[in-house]
């Protein structure tokens, strides 16, 4: 009986067993791939949660109204050129306090 207790220890526990190389590779492949994966996600954590959204939105905006106007002949060529200036250079001056001219009729009343 003992034999047989001695055997299935053995059985059980991998007695003399060992890893054939593949299966050693692949955990280390594993091992290596999980890690890799594991920094990528804190970083794209990390660089998301750190990122300011873009501060040129309003002058987008801005840009579009200005092109508008000039479409629709509210302002001359000049004074585009003008107001675009002050857009891209981020200057907050009003342009009403700047001498801006309008045509007859087509006011700047809201």
């Amino acid at each position: 009986m003992s034999v047989l207790v001695r055997e299935m220890v053995a059985m059980m526990f991998w007695y003399g067993g060992h890893w054939p190389f593949w299966q050693a590779g692949l955990m280390w492949l594993l091992m290596l791939v999980f890690w890799a994966l594991l920094i990528w996600a804190v970083y794209v954590l990390v660089t998301t949660a750190t990122r300011r959204p873009p501060r040129d939105e309003g002058r987008s905006r801005a840009r579009q109204i200005l092109d508008e106007r000039l479409a629709r002949g509210e302002i001359d060529e000049a004074e585009y050129r003008r107001l675009r200036g002050l857009i891209d250079t981020g200057d907050r001056q009003n342009p009403a306090d700047t001498g801006s001219q309008h045509p007859a009729g087509t006011g700047s009343s809201r």
